[in-house]
This record gives structure tokens, C-alpha cells and sequence, in this order.
């Protein structure tokens, strides 16, 4: 019995062993368990401490604080702000208007005064394009000389370039310029020694006088032009054209500054005669008609283009039955429509006209559309009848008043039915023009604003004040397209090239993903102040031709066969042209004082239509140096994103309110949560800011200010005892508070101007002011600006931002001293912590070395910037401090400020780190920022004085990281990363991960932390964004009935072959390749090695180069071509969820179901994320921070311009708008009538066809 009792207890334990046994495997999964929180929790502590005291040892916070103790905080006041700022820019812009008035008054009297002078054809003038400085070789006289010129049927004129000295000028962007002449441009399809336009040239030479005096009574003027109604431009100060495109394609008449100043605001229906007969060189001519006529539209203006055969259509369906505003994103988007339009059948003028009257009323009586000048441009090759009925059903009702202007343009060399079409422009107060030539549409285009600007000169006395929109100073307008072209063609040149290198490596699909991914980030980089570009507005003003009289002689149809040349004289009221100058942006930005709006404060300008004239967010670039497709046509609630969590394009009515109030004008204030974006939209904060607003007087514009409510509402400022007279007086010299080389100040502030004198650098600007200052007698200049009659101040001085960069740098003039830090007399001792002793007790050198920081820098609030170096060895290198203050002398601008002060709210006692985005996959060295906000106390009033902060190299911390972690995160079954509050890698076991997005690396995980609340996503939408779409290569002409369709099959089966044999050339002529990989290859190729070749992409002989391959390389090298297309996107952005005692910082690992630990680092801005690698990981899972595009769910033939259009905004109209005269109807000019040629051949011809088809 006992032993049988023994055999079952036996027979049980093995049983339960053999379970064990079985069990064991199971037991090993689960790694998780193998993360011990509290030894992670210890490793984020102590990393926290000892960065926290490092930074606090050597930015000397505490003694920065302290350094501002007798500064007094006070409360800001937005409305004051405001109105002071507005006031500045408007004394600024009313001298302006009184510069162009004067060149206007001049010219006008100067014309008058010259009407009986002779056209000399040998004047001799300035020529921009060919004038020549000092030591330049003069061009050789043409030989032998042509007795004719058969373009204009006159002796070929040569006349020697003048010879004139250029100085760079800074203030006109070192441009070489000569202040005692102008000089003059002219288009390429103008004639200068045509008489009207070589007498207009002499005349206006006596401008220069005027254009001197103003520059003389203010200094601060930019050019200053008179655009003639002729096509010239005379410009000052002179100074030679410069071409951003092969070609000149300059006419200062298609400028929005002419058109708007020629002509008020006006609405135009234009229609294309859709017959069969427009076909071929016609359809081409009547295209570039259209487009015409749109470049000389702008933002005051609205259109539609409907085309008639039997049917009247519109050429953007969606924009049917309005008229939409004539920005550069409608208007990009009408000649696209107009580009695939084919020509039909019958054309039915009484149709077209009865629907664009129809259309023109409608728009009136709604109180749509400019509200002012009407007219209907008719584009055909002749009209079978004059449809007079439709004319006096809706244009003759109010004799002799016609609303509705009509302009004809008569297309073909062999037209008869020119009478009809010519009555309709006669009889409707407009012109008539015949086209037989490309070459001749602009110039024939532009007849019909000299026609619209009637009204405007008979009135004689009344001469608007017209600011444009804003807009990039380029020569073309269609730059950005020439430059996406270029841009695709480098990109093929590339592809060629990197085949080269790597050959079928190059199709596989790692490669081609990594390609196109690098193209398209290129596209993502949208600078804000980019420097290839001057923004500009500005303000100009019709000239009037005051005789009232003149004789004009034109050829006149004696009877069916004979025409001859007449002179009579007639009544007249011709535009001679406009005067205006240049106000750039960047000179208004500087009358903002951005001190006053303080950190994270910015200021801007809304115009009438409620678009921005500039804004932090305005980022009109893209790539760097191609502006976008309607860079200049952005509204303010597309900049200015509410917290609202509404869908794309679904704006607040509260914003919408606010920009009502904004474009009448009014004067008000709110607050209102926002999210801003910074760091090229890859990062964001949610914050509430306090807006103010009021208009700028006598301009079209408004002025709004904001700032953040949490910290903007209270401001430092000196007490009476620190002011400049009083340290002066007690015996400080001012220059030596500003002693060394390592301090700068802010290089876009305005802290002194002079008016007759430039400097080197705002630095020893400064330097030259503060001695003035130090001299008996100094008074401060009350305004920026001087009132009219222009005596301007020779300098200015903003006292109160004077005031405090004087004090701030009294009070930290120790910081920038190299002293050691273990000196008793150093501010730096005072630090108590073990680790700050044992710093104190290293010399200043050991500092690189052991903790590799290479510089510590303090900024104020009054831009300064000081800075100091460490050095691993005692004699100074060279390099570290000029290489900080090279990038990082904005102060308040820089990232590292304004993430330092937000931190300040999350947790005071806080250091932000940062490293570059995307740092790792570069070779250099990385360099860690870290930062802290100083505030300053009083009263029970915050505000922050000061940021100071450190650099050090990326390897330190990576090496601080593994002594603390030991070995535990060099495992396998252990990744360890340090992420700061935005999702970014600071620290991996990967080195190349630095600075990448952690969702893009382990995008499981980093959707985890956003479930669990570590992150919260922030949508951020981007209205400026820039999209890409198939380019449509095809002649405008129709396909089956042109030849050159075919030719340029042939010529594209050509390229594709020659494409193949200079590949494989490359491939078996190691000379040749090397020789062309020298000459344009890239030595410094920083792309890691591409992987090995797939076996399966090799041909059949192994050597890579199959007929299949090749096949794919050619259809991979093959140009796709795209273009340019305003569209919308938005990115998902993060940030740490800043809750106190967050929930999830407690939560321990669990097995693969919570397979890390994620714990804050104290005293900073970063978390620690420990995670076991041993659990499956879904790769699938991928967040990024990266644009992607917006669905509107929009039909096939809709767009976002038409998406936008069904969502119009409110607009302010033009407070000037005179379309009508009483004595317009005496002016007869109405366009010369066309000669009928007869063609036999021709005739012949069609005879012929008639029989046979």
C-alpha cells in the first residue's frame, strides 16, 4: 500500500514537470517583463539632472536673472500699439503718394510743354539693355548696314550707347546705380525711333530733375519710373537691365501697378469664336489674344471666358454664370482652359453677346464683381451681322450712356467680313483692332486700356492714389513656369548621371522610391525669407495728356480699292502713361518695432481683398528660389488657423467676422486660440492670442498685430534712473558697454537709421550712434517718418527699443568674457550642486573635451545676442563663435527663443534640446541646442527677459546617454530612444535615425503613445501648398490637321534613341564616361552605396544590359513633364500632452501587449522610450509629419480654384471708380479699318476644294 502511494506521487510530479517543461517556451515569451521601470525611471532621472545642472553651470541662468533685477515689468497696451504703428506707416507711404504726385504734375506740364517739338530719330538716350560703364568695349557698328529695315520700312538706325558710372548701393540691394540719370527700357516688341515713342523718350528726360529732387527730400525712396503709354519705362536711379529669363519679355504696361492705375476696376466677359474656320495659325493667334488680355488683369479686376460655335460655353465649366476675381490662381486656371480648346462648328455671335450682357447685368444687380467698368471682348475672324438689336436691348437704353464697352479683334490675314465686327466696337465706345501676326497681339492688345482710361482723362483734375498687391520685383511674370522646366530638365541630366554610377541598381524599387522622395522634400522646402526675391507694393498714379485736341493721320478708304493717308484733326483724351515708385516690404516691416510685439508677437497688412500684403506664415517660395503659382493671392484666414478642429476650408464664423471688420477698415479686437506652426511647418503650438487691428489711412490697407495672451500681455522696461542721458551724464561710456567682438544685434530691427550715410554691418551702426549720443545736445527724433512737405530727419533713433538694448547690455556685458569658471570673482560660482562644484573646479578648456560644448550664448528681448566659445585646447581656435553668430543673431526669431519660452509654461525649471531635422544622414558634425527662458518678475507681472542656452556635439550626449544606460540599450532585445515634445529623435542606438520623425521610424510604437496620450495629434492645413500635374505637351493647333503633330513624334522617337545610344556610350567607353563625370558630376556624393542589383534585373547574358532593361530605362528617362498647380494639403503634426502627473508615465511594460516604457526626462523637454525588440513589430504602420493632399471629393472637371470660387469671400471695393464722361461720346477713335488683299492662289485653291469635297 505505501509503496503504490509512492509510485502515483512519483507518477504526479512527473507529470507536473513534464507541464513545466512545456511550458518553458512559453515563459520566454514574454521579453517584456525584462524592462524593470524603475531602472528606467532612475536612467531618465539622472540623464534630466545632469543635463539640467551642465546647462545651468554654463549658461549662468540664475546670474542672468539676476542681471535684470532692476528692470520693471509693465502691462502692454495692443490698441496704443496699433494705432502708433499705423500712423508710422502711413507718414511713410504719404511720402511716397507726394513723390509720384510731383512726377505726375511734371510730366503732365513737361508733355504740354513739348507737344510742338519734333521726334529726333538720332536721340541719343540711356538705354538700360545697352548702355555701357567706363572700360566696357563698345559694340562695332553694324556693317555692312542695310539700306532697309523690312520690319518697319525705314533706314536701319544706329545710335552709339551712352557711357555712364554705377555704384552698388545697398539700398537698392547693391545694384549698380548712377543718382544723376535715369534710363530707359523698351520692350522688344516696341520701337524706340518710332516717332510717337522716341519723342515721348526726349521729352521725358526732363523727369530727371523731379526724380532727383525727390530722392534728395527723401532718402529712403526706392525707384522711382514713369511707365509711357508708348511701351518705354523710365526708371531712376539708372542702372542696367538685368534678364531672369533668356528673353526680355518686360512691358511695364502688363504690371499690375500700370493697369490698375490706367484704369478703374472693371468686368470683362471675353468671347472666342468657336467656328471651324479658327483653326491653325488663327486658333493660335486668338489663344495669345486671350491670354493677353488676362496679364493685363489684376486683383480689382473680375472675368469669364465663354466660347460660342452654336453653343455658348464656359472654358472652366464650374465658372459658369460669374465672374470671377482676376487673381494669378483664376486666371492660371482660365488659360488652361483656354489652351484645350478646339474650334467646332457655325459660330452664333447673337448667342454669345445676348449671354454676356446677360451675364454683365446680372453681376451688377447683385453688387458682384468690380462694380465699375464693363465690357465684352469678341475674338473671331469676322461676324456674319452686326446684331444691332442685341446692342439695343441691353447697351443703348440710356442715350448717350453706353455701360458696357466692346472691343473686337478681327483674326486672319484674308478676312472680309471686317465691317460688322469693327461697327460693334464704333458704335460701344470701344476699339477695333485686325490681327494678322503673333508677333503684333500685345502690342494691339494694349490699345484697349488707353480706350478705358478715357473717362479718367477727361476728368482731368481727379488723379487715384493706387497701391498694388503684392509682388515678386522678377522681369517675367511666367518665371515660375521657365524655372519648374529648368528644374525638370537638371532632374533628367541627373538620372542620366546617377545611371551612370549605378546602372540597374537605379530600377530597382528602394531606389527609385528613395529618388523621388528626395525630389519631391526639395519641393516641401518653403523659406520664409528668401532672398532670391524682392516683395514689393506699389503706388503709382495716372499721367493725363492735358491737350483736349489733336491731328492724327490715318489711312482712309477712299472706295472699294483705295485707301489714303489723311491728316484731321480731332477730339482726344489719351493716357501718357503712369508715374509711380517702389515701397518694399521689408522697409514697412521695419516700421513695425517688433520689439513691442515681443517674443512670438508679429504684425501684418491686409489688403481690400482681404489678402495679406505680408505675414510670418506668407511663404510665396518653394524650393527655395520658384515662386508658387499664386504666390501672391493669399487671404488671411488661410494663414491665420484657428483651434477649432474644423475640416479643411470649413472657416470659423468667428474668423470670418474678424476679416470683415478687418477689410471695412474698422478698428477692433479679439482673442482667439490658434495653432501656430514654426520650423518649417514641422512643428506646433496651441496657444490663445490677442489680436488688434485698424486701417491705415488713405491706403487700402490694415494694420493687425498679435500677440500670445499666456505671456505678451506684460513687457520689460528700464526705469527712469537707467535711461541714456542719465548714465551719460553719470560718466558711462556707452560704446564700452558694447566691448568684444561676441555680441551682435538684431540684423532686421530698425535701432538707428541715417538717411545720408550706409554701414557695413548693423553693428558698427550702432557704434556710430551711441557716440552720437554721448555728445552734448543729443535729442531724439519723434517718428520714423516725416510729415509732408517732406524735411526729413538726417537720422532716427527708436528711443524705446534704444533704450532697452543699452540696458540689456549693461547688465550682461560679464556673460560674453572667456574667464574661467573656477575664478572667485566669476558670476558663475554661486552654482552649489556636487556637480557644479566639481565643473567649477575644471579649467575653461576641459570643457569641449569632457562635455563637448562648443558655445553658450545669451539673447535679450532687445535683440542682442552675446555669445562665448570653449575650446579643447588653451590657445583659441577659430570658427565656433563665428559660425553660431553667422546663423543665430535674430534673438526673438530664432526657434530655440520661442520654444524656450513656451517651456517656461510647461515646466519653468526646463532646458529645450534640439538637434536638426533629418541630422543623421548627413556626414558633418551634430550639434545639440539647448535653451531656457529667463523671466523677470514684478508686481505680480511675468515677462520673459532673456533666453540663454548652450551647444554641444551630438556625441557628448550620445556618450552621457551610454555611461548612464551602461549596456542595457547596446542589446538586442532593447531600443532605446529619447524623443523630444514634437516626436523627433534626439538620441538612438542608430545614429542615422537622429533628427527623423519617431512615427516614421517605428510608427507602431508612436501610434501607441497617441492612443496612451503621450502625443497629441494637431492637423495643420497648408492653403499655400504647390501640386504637380501632367503637363499636356500637344501644339495648340488641332492634331489631325497640323503636320507638326508628327514631326514631333519623330522628333520624340529621335530622343528616345538618342537617349539609348548615349547611355550604353557611357557604359562601354570608360574614357567618355569618366571624362563627362568630371565635368558634371558630384564630387561630394553624400548618398549611402546603393544595394546589390536583383538577379532578376539582369539580362539574359549576365551583364546587366537586356533588351528589357533597356526598355525600362528608357521610360523611366523619358521626361514626364508637369506643371505647376496651386492646391491645398495638410500635415499631422505632434506634441507631448503637457498634463501634469500624466497616468501613463506610471504604466510598467506588460508582455508584447505594452512592449515599452516611456518615462519624461526632468527638467527638459524630452521623454525616454525604452522598447522590447523581441515583440513582433508591424511595419505597416507608418506617421509622418510630411504634406499630404487635401480630397474635396471634387468631380472630374472641377478644381480647387472652382472648389474656392463656390466659396467666395467678402472684398472691399476700390474707393475710386470713374467709367463714365459726359464728353466721351465726341471722341470718335475707335481702331483703323482692315485692307482686303485678293489672294488668287488661294481663291484657286478653295475653288478647287469646293468641287472635289
Amino acid at each position: 500500500m505505501a509503496w503504490s502511494r509512492l509510485l502515483a506521487w512519483w507518477r504526479l510530479c512527473l507529470g507536473l514537470l513534464s507541464v513545466l517543461v512545456c511550458l518553458a517556451p512559453c515563459v520566454n515569451l514574454q521579453p517584456a517583463e525584462n524592462i524593470n521601470y524603475n531602472l528606467v525611471h532612475s536612467w531618465a532621472d539622472k540623464l534630466g539632472m545632469e543635463l539640467f545642472h551642465l546647462g545651468d553651470f554654463i549658461t549662468r541662468r540664475k546670474e542672468v536673472q539676476e542681471s535684470f533685477k532692476d528692470a520693471k515689468v509693465v502691462s502692454r497696451n495692443g490698441a496704443s500699439i496699433v494705432d502708433s504703428m499705423a500712423k508710422e506707416i502711413e507718414m511713410m507711404m504719404d511720402l511716397k503718394v507726394s513723390a509720384v504726385r510731383r512726377i505726375m504734375d511734371t510730366a503732365e506740364n513737361t508733355a504740354l510743354s513739348h507737344q510742338n517739338d519734333m521726334a529726333d530719330k538720332m536721340f541719343s538716350y540711356y538705354n538700360a539693355k545697352e548702355m555701357l560703364e567706363p572700360g566696357d568695349p563698345v559694340p562695332p557698328i553694324p556693317t555692312p548696314a542695310p539700306d532697309m529695315d523690312k520690319d518697319i520700312g525705314e533706314p536701319l538706325i544706329y545710335v552709339q550707347p551712352k557711357v555712364v558710372v554705377l555704384e552698388p548701393r545697398p539700398e537698392f540691394h547693391n545694384t549698380p546705380v548712377n543718382f544723376s540719370v535715369s534710363s530707359v527700357h523698351v520692350p522688344v516688341n516696341v520701337f524706340d525711333r518710332a516717332p510717337d515713342v522716341i519723342k515721348a523718350i526726349q521729352w521725358s528726360e526732363n523727369l530727371d530733375q523731379i526724380f532727383r529732387d525727390n530722392y534728395k527730400n527723401d532718402p529712403t525712396l526706392s525707384w522711382q519710373f514713369f511707365g509711357s503709354s508708348t511701351g518705354f519705362m523710365r526708371q531712376f536711379p539708372a542702372s542696367k537691365w538685368r534678364k531672369d529669363v533668356p528673353v526680355d519679355l518686360y512691358d511695364c504696361r502688363l504690371r499690375s501697378w500700370y493697369m490698375e492705375a490706367a484704369t478703374s476696376p472693371k468686368d470683362i466677359v471675353i468671347l472666342m469664336d468657336g467656328s471651324g474656320s479658327m483653326l491653325g495659325q488663327r486658333l493660335d493667334i486668338a489663344k495669345h489674344v486671350v491670354n493677353t488680355i488676362l496679364d493685363t488683369l489684376g486683383t480689382n479686376d473680375f472675368v469669364n471666358i465663354f466660347t460660342f460655335d452654336k453653343e455658348v460655353s464656359p472654358v472652366v465649366p464650374c465658372f459658369e454664370d460669374t465672374l470671377i476675381q482676376a487673381n494669378l490662381g483664376n486666371i492660371r486656371e482660365l488659360k488652361e482652359g483656354i489652351e484645350l480648346f478646339r474650334p467646332k462648328s457655325i459660330a452664333n455671335y447673337t448667342a454669345a453677346l445676348t449671354k454676356a450682357f446677360e451675364l454683365l447685368e446680372e453681376t451688377k444687380l447683385s453688387s458682384r464683381g468690380a462694380q465699375c467698368n464693363q465690357a465684352i471682348m469678341i475674338i473671331g475672324d469676322g461676324a456674319p451681322e452686326n446684331n444691332r438689336e442685341v446692342f439695343e436691348l441691353h447697351n443703348w437704353r440710356d442715350p448717350p450712356y453706353k455701360p458696357v464697352r466692346v472691343f473686337t479683334y478681327l483674326i486672319g490675314k484674308e478676312v472680309a467680313n471686317w465691317d460688322d465686327i469693327r461697327w460693334m466696337a464704333c458704335e460701344n465706345q470701344g476699339y477695333y483692332v485686325h490681327l494678322s501676326e503673333t508677333a503684333e497681339v500685345r502690342e494691339m492688345v494694349l490699345n484697349y486700356i488707353p480706350v478705358m482710361a478715357r473717362p479718367l482723362v477727361l476728368g482731368r483734375h481727379d488723379h487715384p492714389v493706387i497701391w498694388s498687391q503684392v509682388y515678386a520685383d522678377i522681369e517675367d511674370t511666367k518665371i515660375s513656369d521657365y524655372l519648374w522646366d529648368m528644374n525638370q530638365c537638371e532632374n533628367q541630366k541627373a538620372d542620366v548621371l546617377e545611371y551612370w554610377k549605378v546602372q540597374d541598381r537605379m530600377l530597382e524599387p528602394s531606389e527609385m522610391h528613395r529618388r523621388k522622395y528626395r525630389r519631391m522634400k526639395d519641393t516641401w522646402n518653403q523659406p520664409l525669407d528668401s532672398k532670391m526675391y524682392q516683395f514689393m507694393t506699389t503706388v503709382s498714379m495716372p499721367i493725363y495728356d492735358r491737350r483736349e485736341n489733336a491731328n492724327i493721320t490715318e489711312e482712309v478708304l477712299i472706295n472699294e480699292a483705295l485707301w489714303e493717308l489723311q491728316t484731321r484733326e480731332t477730339r482726344i483724351a489719351n493716357i501718357l502713361g503712369v508715374a509711380g515708385t517702389d515701397v518694399p516690404i521689408n522697409e514697412i516691416k521695419k516700421l513695425l518695432s517688433p520689439f513691442a510685439l515681443g517674443v512670438n508677437g508679429y504684425a501684418f497688412i491686409v489688403t481690400n481683398n482681404g489678402y495679406v500684403l505680408f505675414h510670418p506664415d506668407f511663404r510665396p517660395v518653394f524650393q527655395g528660389y520658384i515662386l508658387k503659382p499664386a504666390y501672391n493671392s493669399v487671404d488671411m484666414i488661410e494663414v491665420e488657423l484657428l483651434d477649432d478642429d474644423r475640416p479643411a476650408r470649413d472657416f470659423n464664423p468667428v474668423l470670418m467676422t474678424i476679416r470683415d471688420s478687418i477689410i471695412n477698415q474698422s478698428t477692433g479686437s479679439k482673442w482667439m486660440l490658434v495653432k501656430n506652426h514654426f520650423d518649417d511647418m514641422k512643428r506646433v503650438a496651441r496657444i490663445k492670442r490677442q489680436y488688434y487691428w485698424t486701417a491705415i489711412k488713405k491706403t487700402p490697407f490694415t494694420l493687425v498685430i498679435s500677440y500670445p495672451e499666456q505671456y505678451g500681455v506684460s513687457h520689460m522696461d528700464i526705469r527712469a534712473d537707467q535711461e541714456i542721458h542719465r548714465i551719460s551724464i553719470k560718466g558711462t561710456n556707452l560704446r564700452s558697454v558694447f566691448s568684444g567682438k561676441r555680441w551682435k544685434i538684431h540684423p532686421d530691427w530698425l535701432f538707428c537709421k541715417h538717411s545720408n550715410r550706409t554701414f557695413k554691418t548693423p553693428e558698427i551702426e550702432l557704434l556710430y550712434f551711441l557716440e552720437r549720443m554721448s555728445e552734448p545736445g543729443w535729442r531724439w527724433p519723434g517718428s520714423r517718418s516725416a510729415m509732408p512737405p517732406e524735411h526729413a530727419a538726417a537720422m532716427f533713433c527708436d528711443r524705446q527699443l534704444m533704450q532697452a538694448l543699452v540696458f540689456d547690455a549693461r547688465v550682461t556685458g560679464w556673460f560674453s568674457n572667456n574667464t574661467s569658471f573656477n575664478s572667485k570673482d566669476d558670476k558663475g560660482t554661486s552654482a552649489s550642486s556636487p556637480i557644479a562644484v566639481l565643473m567649477g573646479l575644471l579649467p575653461r578648456n576641459e570643457f569641449k573635451q569632457r562635455f563637448g560644448v562648443t558655445v553658450a550664448f545669451l539673447a535679450t528681448h532687445s535683440g542682442l545676442t552675446r555669445w562665448h566659445e570653449f575650446h579643447s585646447n588653451a590657445a583659441e581656435e577659430s570658427g565656433v563663435g563665428e559660425t553660431f553668430s553667422q546663423n543665430n543673431t535674430r534673438a526673438i526669431d530664432e526657434i530655440w527663443y520661442k520654444r524656450a519660452v513656451d517651456q517656461h509654461f510647461v515646466r519653468e525649471e526646463s532646458f529645450v534640446y534640439s538637434v536638426p531635422f533629418d541630422a543623421g544622414e548627413s556626414n558633418s558634425e551634430i550639434l545639440v541646442t539647448a535653451s531656457h527662458a529667463v523671466f523677470h518678475n514684478e508686481g505680480g507681472k511675468t515677462a520673459p527677459a532673456a533666453v540663454v542656452g548652450f551647444q554641444f556635439q551630438h556625441s557628448a550626449l550620445y556618450k552621457l546617454f551610454h555611461n548612464i544606460t551602461g549596456n542595457a540599450c547596446a542589446m538586442d532585445d532593447k531600443d532605446c530612444y529619447i524623443l523630444d515634445n514634437n516626436g523627433y529623435v534626439i538620441i538612438s542606438t542608430r545614429v542615422h535615425e537622429t533628427g527623423r520623425f519617431f512615427g516614421e521610424v517605428n510608427g507602431a510604437i508612436m501610434k501607441r503613445l497617441l492612443e496612451e496620450n503621450v502625443y497629441t495629434q494637431v492637423t495643420v492645413y497648408d492653403y499655400q501648398a504647390v501640386c504637380f500635374e501632367s503637363k499636356n505637351d500637344n501644339n495648340a493647333s488641332s492634331m489631325l490637321l497640323s503636320p507638326l503633330f508628327h514631326l514631333l513624334r519623330v522628333g520624340k522617337w529621335l530622343l528616345h534613341t538618342a537617349l539609348w545610344y548615349i547611355v550604353q556610350l557611357l557604359q562601354w567607353a570608360p574614357g567618355v564616361s569618366s571624362h563627362y563625370a568630371d565635368m558634371y558630376g558630384d564630387s561630394n556624393d553624400t548618398e549611402p552605396p546603393p544595394p546589390e542589383p536583383h538577379p532578376e534585373h539582369h539580362g539574359r547574358n549576365g551583364n546587366g544590359h537586356g533588351k528589357k532593361d533597356d526598355e525600362i530605362w528608357l521610360r523611366y528617362l523619358t521626361l514626364h513633364r508637369t506643371r505647376l498647380k496651386a492646391c491645398d494639403m495638410k500635415r499631422e503634426l505632434y506634441t507631448l500632452f503637457n498634463e501634469k502627473d500624466n497616468v501613463v508615465y506610471n504604466m510598467t511594460a506588460h508582455a508584447c501587449e505594452r512592449p515599452f516604457v516611456v518615462l519624461p526626462i526632468p527638467f527638459s523637454n524630452l521623454i525616454l522610450l525604452v522598447i522590447d525588440q523581441l515583440c513582433p513589430r508591424d511595419g505597416s504602420v507608418v506617421l509622418t509629419v510630411n504634406p499630404q493632399p487635401i480630397d474635396y471629393h471634387l468631380s472630374v472637371n472641377d478644381s480647387l480654384a472652382c472648389y474656392k470660387q463656390a466659396r467666395e469671400f467678402n472684398r472691399m471695393r476700390p474707393t475710386s471708380c470713374i467709367s463714365r464722361h459726359a464728353n466721351e461720346s465726341g471722341i470718335k477713335l475707335c481702331g483703323k479699318a482692315c485692307s482686303v488683299y485678293a489672294n488668287l492662289g488661294l481663291l484657286l485653291l478653295c475653288h478647287i476644294l469646293s468641287r472635289w469635297l
